[in-house]
């Protein structure tokens, strides 16, 4: 912020006059056709409302791309007014270096506590008893999506779980099919590594490798087995060389594919193109073998300014995004489920209900992001970036390697 721009801000306060309009950069990296779609409701609601206008700030890319952008900005002094972050640890440092807004006060008369379900989320934006973002959706990585055409065009069934996926792969091959669909980034095979995890064993492997940090666990003969199913799905997706994660869902959308294991984001872009969930394209969560979701998702920082006006436009935007209005039109483009457990989603569809009945049993589970630290995650991603590139990488010497990052993890 300018000199003259930070003088006059502190001018309008001395004086009291009452807040101006303001314009709020909000970066995020939500770019492709159900993102995009998304984020825009918040961007409409928030200008209907307020006298402020959205400066929208969208990233492209991956949030492995961002983060770092969104990051240095912040750190080197020229802050945006809002930032997309997931919910978790990312921004953990950003906080205890006293960059980012407290909003307990807003959270307090709010009341968030109430409404925020599961109360997880807002547990993952708490750090020493102080609110630090509002916590925007609940993704979830635990979906193996299927494409009705391509199961059609190779005269096979539908899968309705994991194995019986892996047994279609030659009917889907000889038809021309890729069999599994998956980007060729980080982010992407870490999700797909993790959801194996969760989705093939008990609950408390899962747990003792990620929130423990149990490197006994992690290389024992429970982990071997998925590192087993990593080499099969490393073969699956061989013939896969899409970059972005929305060009794999394309490869379903089109028939090119079988099945891609991806967040519920990926209903956005089959919303896009006008397919209807249990019907052109299906999906199931826990990937057929167990219900069960992790309560990851997307949360918004604010980092601090000197700009009065600034900051009450990041006010009226916490409110604005917590507001049933928005949840509700938000999620249903971007395929994920609301914050608030007090909305009307009658509009959903097969697959959203799916997520919404696991919510309701209480049997979601902590996303990795709310589990290990930001270094964790990256030794993480560069260990399956190098399996996935490299053929004649061993299971088993990339088991003993990551049971090696889980023992150093904090």
């Amino acid at each position: 912020m300018n000199t003259i721009r930070g003088a006059l801000a502190l001018t309008v306060s001395l004086a009291a006059f009452p807040a101006a309009a303001a314009d709020l950069e909000v970066t995020h990296w939500w770019t492709s056709g159900g993102e995009a779609a998304a984020v825009a409701e918040f961007a409409r609601l928030f200008e209907e409302r307020t006298e402020h206008e959205w400066v929208d700030g969208a990233i492209a890319g991956s949030g492995n791309t961002a983060r770092p952008i969104m990051i240095s900005r912040i750190t080197g002094g020229d802050p945006m007014g809002a930032t997309q972050f997931n919910h978790g640890r990312q921004a953990e440092e950003l906080v205890e270096a006293g960059l980012m807004r407290d909003l307990t006060d807003l959270a307090e008369a709010g009341k968030w506590r109430e409404v925020v379900n599961p109360p997880s989320l807002l547990d993952s934006c708490t750090l020493d008893g102080h609110v630090y973002c509002v916590p925007v959706n609940i993704h979830s990585w635990q979906w193996l999506w299927l494409s009705d055409k391509a199961f059609a065009e190779a005269g096979i069934p539908v899968p309705t779980n994991w194995e019986e996926f892996v047994a279609a792969a030659p009917a889907l091959e000889a038809a021309g099919k890729v069999p599994l669909a998956l980007g060729q980034q980080a982010w992407q095979q870490a999700g797909l590594f993790a959801t194996l995890v969760i989705s093939l064993l008990p609950d408390d492997i899962y747990l003792s490798v990620y929130r423990d940090k149990d490197a006994e666990i992690a290389a024992g003969a429970d982990m071997a087995q998925i590192f087993a199913a990593l080499d099969t799905a490393r073969g699956l997706a061989a013939k896969s060389t899409v970059q972005e994660w929305n060009q794999a869902t394309n490869m379903l959308i089109t028939g090119a594919a079988g099945g891609q294991v991806m967040g519920d984001w990926a209903q956005g872009e089959f919303a896009m193109a006008g397919q209807v969930a249990g019907q052109d394209y299906h999906c199931l969560p826990g990937l057929g073998d167990k219900p069960v979701l992790t309560t990851g998702g997307d949360a918004f920082y604010f980092p601090l300014v000197r700009d009065d006006d600034v900051a009450d436009a990041q006010a009226d935007l916490a409110e604005v995004i917590l507001s049933p209005e928005a949840q509700v039109a938000f999620n249903l483009k971007k395929g994920s489920l609301p914050v608030r457990g007090d909305v009307d989603l009658d509009a959903a569809n097969d697959c959203m209900r799916k997520g919404l009945e696991i919510l309701a049993a209480g049997t979601a589970m902590p996303d990795i992001n709310q589990l290990i630290d930001s270094d964790t995650r990256t030794r993480i991603e560069d260990l399956l970036v190098e399996f996935f590139a490299d053929p004649s990488y061993a299971p088993e010497e990339a088991q003993e390697r990551f049971a090696g990052i889980i023992g150093d993890a904090r």
